[in-house]
């Protein structure tokens, strides 16, 4: 790798703040950015979130707070900005996916879903974006899905909060992008995490695979270097924008 291009994606000195951060995608984003010299802050309801973060090295360091509170979401940011003295980067990653008919879909599925989805990625955004504002620099990035974009069946409440996550990060990049702060999203097929193979298993899962120009579902490491481009100096002109990362199952 060039100098120039070691540059742009060595993250030394940068402070990244990832919600759902102890497994699956987001400790894949959570090690690469660690790997690249940031240090991390993983926020997980995982009770051995401070040993996951820990194991990243970089003083990385991991916390507990209830993604659906927003004083706790206020409260807890703000403790972090104090511990760091900075937050450069925020990962919205956290997220449920309760799937049912849209016939059977409960109300408490849908809030749910909205809560964990949407209004947290949003109160994080908030709370965070107000020290980015201070610095005048940050880098969000938001993940949503490819089920933003199409119909799947079974995830009414998934695809509609989605959806809005893309909607919300716009609205951001728009607004901060002048405090020098951009936001994006990242929209995933299915990917190889546990909860992904548990779910996507059998002659299910290879209906959809079939739909897959590329014939397979997504990699965490995939998902994770699109993130560090997005996080990278390489990117600051990007803004606003919404990175697919489906095998081209949208384009059909």
């Amino acid at each position: 790798m060039s100098t120039s291009l070691t540059k742009a994606y060595d993250l030394t000195g940068q402070v990244a703040l990832i919600t759902g951060g102890a497994q699956g995608i987001g400790h894949a984003i959570a090690a690469l950015l660690a790997e690249q010299g940031a240090r991390v802050v993983i926020v997980d309801q995982n009770p051995k979130v401070a040993e996951i973060a820990a194991a990243l090295g970089h003083d990385s360091i991991g916390t507990t707070i209830d993604v659906r509170d927003d004083g706790a979401v206020s409260a807890g940011v703000a403790d972090i900005a104090a511990k760091t003295g900075r937050i450069d980067i925020l990962v919205n990653n956290v997220g449920i996916a309760p799937i049912a008919p849209a016939a059977d879909f409960t109300m408490a599925a849908w809030d749910a879903t909205f809560s964990v989805n949407i209004r947290a990625a949003f109160m994080f955004s908030q709370a965070v974006g107000r020290h980015m504002i201070e610095r005048r620099y940050g880098r969000i990035v938001s993940l949503a899905s490819q089920a933003a974009l199409v119909a799947l069946e079974g995830h009414i409440a998934y695809t509609a909060s989605k959806a809005g996550v893309i909607a919300m990060s716009k609205v951001l990049a728009l607004e901060w992008g002048p405090h020098g702060i951009t936001s994006n999203t990242i929209s995933p097929t299915v990917v190889n995490t546990a909860m992904g193979r548990e779910v996507w298993a059998g002659a299910r899962g290879e209906a959809f695979r079939a739909k897959i120009p590329v014939g397979r579902f997504g990699e965490v490491e995939e998902i994770a270097h699109a993130v560090l481009y997005l996080v990278s100096g390489a990117a600051g002109l990007i803004n606003g924008e919404n990175l697919v990362i489906d095998g081209g199952y949208t384009i059909v």
